[in-house]
């Protein structure tokens, strides 16, 4: 997958998981590892730089493991912009539904008019 493509993608997802609550970065990476494959390496830049551009602000809190944790916070711009974000993969995402499903949702279904169409050009 386009790197690119996938870092504004798992950046939405990033702000998806801080919109319903505060979390830390290893637990932010944990649940979006469960559905995506991602990293630290992938994660933290990304949280460091929503953090700069002041969409979270962070804080520590005493953990029993060890070193405080930092937990991130979204602020009221960060919500703004995640709403910003979720509106343009909405209308992007519906868009490529409809272009790829123009055929039906079924491989089989696809696949029996795709033979259709090939078998009617060679008739040609």
């Amino acid at each position: 997958m386009n790197a690119q493509f996938k870092r504004g993608i798992i950046e939405l997802c990033v702000l998806s998981v801080l919109v319903e609550k505060d979390n830390y970065g290893y637990e932010i990476i944990n649940q979006l590892s469960e559905h995506i494959n991602v990293n630290e390496n992938t994660i933290y830049p990304i949280l460091r730089r929503l953090t700069t551009e002041s969409y979270f602000q962070t804080y520590l809190e005493e953990s029993n493991e060890g070193a405080p944790r930092k937990y991130y916070q979204m602020t009221e711009k960060g919500f703004i912009y995640y709403l910003k974000l979720r509106e343009e993969w909405d209308e992007f995402i519906g868009g490529v539904y409809h272009v790829i499903n123009q055929g039906g949702k079924k491989n089989e279904e696809i696949f029996r008019r795709f033979k259709e169409r090939t078998s009617e050009e060679k008739l040609k």
